[in-house]
């Protein structure tokens, strides 16, 4: 039998190779084979080896390629098949997109077309176009900062964007309609005011770490030079920053805010505090413990990027890019916002330094600068010592635009510096950094009530503890004028009109519903300390306390929370109520730079669990109180201020009176004509008792 022709072929070492070629009727015979079986086994190759004479092995590998041709043969099939069905799905979606260009939405008026992906050549011109005025933002940038640019570029034109709301608050005098819609006054105290950029871009960071290592080189000399840099003054002892040495030592003349009137606030101060270098370090480098740790200064802060993390134990070498804004708690006094660059470096053993400088980092649709305030390199040097003690020399360096915004009542104040000065952070971080030592604090005074001692065990002082801070931190939060609060004044009180905002309570541990914040500021002529003392002493408090109707308390649980007799955080009960299950929880908080009196009405159930040393977080809490800052005026030669007290020589006193009220339950629920005149008189009456009580003429 002819078993096909033989040729000679060269292989790929040049060796001559056999290759077979089949006969038309071999070929013929394997077809029929193949469309029979597939897969012959070993006795059907050699009846087919001795029927078409091939041998046993030829017949196998010709059913193996037979079999991968038919495979190939089908995915190309499936293939074609599948394009076919892309193809007509695509061509559907394109006759719908067409049709959809000219339905016109009945409600609006407007086309509901939407962009074809498959035809995106104007998204890559904008993204092209975004990007290249990115570079052109990020080389100036450079030479701004560096006194140098990174590349020349054609000028870009912008692509147009839509502005935010950047207003500071809402003080409007207008006359109030019967019912306020809620969208106007609604608010989310947890949310972030802004959008942002997702990240930096890697064009961005060497920049944004010269900036960093650049102000970390200032911070520090900043510091250690007294004279000529820092002059102290004659009349209170405080350090002046003589500007003309300073343009003259870091040549930054030419880098301040663009605005036709630019205010320069400098303070320097040294304060040691009861807490380890280590520890107030990761504080201080984790937004949402700097924020804890500053609950009356800092109303928000975020850390956006991480740019380096820096050594694990010690944070040496961290940078991160962070958000903050920063308020006096009033809504009345405008907050200042800066983005900025917080470094951290270890300069030798026990010693560290943290220096921030504002940079120009665009949010989302920004149309305008975000911000009338700029801080200059400013931060602190945290140099540790004994016993766990740390410390602190602290420098606060800011431009800030002068406007009309300022209340009369705060302007002495503003314009001390004291209000966001050295002094204060420091003393805020005495008094935080005091508290936080007495949770490891055993043993608490205690007192009796017909005979019943309430007495939290370890682990309930540390619950009631937390449960106050957070009543603080919420009562701080809620009263101040952040950009993302609405408030409305309500005519009445003089001078000292009563503003209210609303916001739907969503967080864990408050009351569910729409809750409706309401504050005035009054000015008394009395010393902070006084009002302070007034305010905190439960033998005085049905002098002020509209809801207490003239019943007085008594103090059933006192913790102290520092070295000064006035931070305490109490549990009182009022006698003759007949609400024998319901009790005050209050926090009482002072320092040099101001004090606050924060309470909350909290059920009996609830403080028996805090007491046990159980989660607080479930609690509900709408914390009331005020805030006592000093008024900024100098007395001539009496009480001058001192590095304790900076304030000292303050002729009277700020006193912000607030309340919270849980308006509704229901999140669609309207300010209506009732709830406004209830609060107004609530307040209205409180300030009358107050300064009656005080024997303070209505001013």
């Amino acid at each position: 039998m002819d078993s096909g022709d033989d040729h000679d072929v060269l292989d790929s070492r040049g060796r001559k190779k056999r290759y077979h070629r089949h006969t038309p009727r071999q070929i013929q015979d394997l077809e029929s084979m193949f469309k029979v079986c597939p897969h012959p086994d070993e006795k059907q190759r050699m009846q087919l080896s001795r029927d078409l004479g091939l041998e046993p092995r030829q017949i196998k590998f010709w059913f193996q390629n037979r079999r991968t041709q038919m495979k190939a043969q089908q995915d190309r099939s499936d293939n074609c098949l599948l394009r076919s069905e892309n193809d007509k799905i695509r061509c559907e979606n394109i006759a719908m997109r067409a049709a959809l260009k000219n339905v016109i939405c009945p409600s609006c008026g407007s086309s509901s077309c939407t962009e074809d992906p498959y035809f995106d050549e104007q998204k890559l011109r904008m993204e092209n176009s975004r990007l290249k005025d990115e570079l052109d933002r990020v080389s100036s940038l450079a030479s701004r900062y560096l006194g140098r640019s990174v590349t020349q570029l054609p000028p870009v034109p912008s692509v147009s964007v839509s502005s935010l709301d950047l207003s500071v608050g809402c003080y409007s005098n207008s006359g109030m309609s019967s019912s306020l819609d809620l969208d106007l006054l609604l608010r989310n105290s947890s949310s972030f005011p802004y959008a942002y950029r997702a990240s930096i871009t890697e064009l961005e960071k060497p920049l944004m770490m010269d900036i960093a290592s650049n102000a970390m080189e200032e911070v520090i000399r900043l510091v250690q030079v007294d004279e000529p840099l820092w002059v102290k003054s004659g009349s209170d002892g405080r350090e002046i920053l003589q500007l003309e040495t300073y343009d003259r030592m870091f040549k930054r003349s030419g880098h301040q805010l663009k605005f036709p009137d630019v205010r320069i606030e400098a303070s320097r101060g040294s304060a040691v505090v009861v807490m380890d270098a280590t520890t107030l370090i990761d504080m201080f480098m984790d937004a949402s413990k700097w924020a804890e740790l500053f609950p009356t200064i800092v109303s928000k802060a975020r850390t956006i990027e991480v740019l380096s993390y820096g050594m694990a134990q010690s944070r040496r070498g961290s940078l991160e890019l962070m958000y903050e804004e920063l308020q006096v708690v009033s809504p009345v006094v405008p907050t200042r916002e800066f983005f900025f660059l917080r470094c951290c470096q270890q300069i030798q053993q026990g010693v560290w330094a943290v220096a921030d400088v504002s940079v120009d980092y665009p949010r989302a649709n920004q149309l305008t600068p975000f911000s009338q305030s700029k801080r200059l390199p400013s931060g602190c040097l945290i140099e540790e010592m004994a016993n766990g003690y740390s410390k602190v020399t602290w420098v606060e360096h800011v431009e800030i635009e002068e406007n009309n915004l300022i209340p009369v009542l705060f302007e002495d104040l503003i314009d001390s510096g004291f209000a966001f000065g050295a002094q204060r952070w420091l003393a805020t971080l005495q008094r935080m950094c005091d508290r936080l030592s007495c949770l490891a604090i055993a043993g608490l005074p205690t007192r009796e009530l017909g005979g019943k001692t309430m007495t939290p065990s370890s682990d309930g002082k540390k619950s009631m503890m937390k449960l106050a801070q957070r009543m603080v931190n919420n009562f701080c939060a809620n009263i101040g004028a952040s950009n993302d609060h609405k408030w409305i004044t309500l005519p009445g009180l003089n001078d000292a009109r009563v503003r209210v905002t609303l916001h739907k309570s969503t967080d864990a541990g408050q009351s569910s519903g729409v809750l409706l914040s309401a504050a005035t500021t009054i000015w008394l002529p009395i010393s902070p300390d006084r009002v302070f003392s007034f305010f905190k002493d439960e033998r005085t408090r049905a002098q002020w306390d509209v809801l207490s109707n003239g019943n007085t308390v008594q103090e059933v649980t006192h913790i102290m929370t520092g070295s000064h007799l006035g931070n305490s955080i109490s549990l009182l009960r009022g006698l003759n109520s007949g609400q024998n299950t319901m009790l005050i929880l209050q926090e009482c908080c002072t320092d040099a730079s101001g004090s606050s009196v924060v309470y909350s009405p909290i059920d009996l159930p609830a403080i028996n669990v805090v007491m046990s040393g159980e989660d607080p977080s479930f609690i509900s809490l709408l914390p009331s109180g005020f805030t006592i800052l000093p008024d900024g005026r100098s007395v001539g030669g009496q009480g001058a201020s001192s590095s304790s007290n900076p304030l000292g020589g303050s002729s009277g006193s700020l006193v912000t009176v607030a309340f919270q009220i849980l308006m509704s339950s229901l999140p669609s629920a309207k300010l209506n004509m009732e709830s406004v005149m209830t609060v107004n008189n609530l307040i209205g009456t409180t300030v009358r008792q107050i300064k009656a009580a005080l024997n303070c003429p209505d001013i």
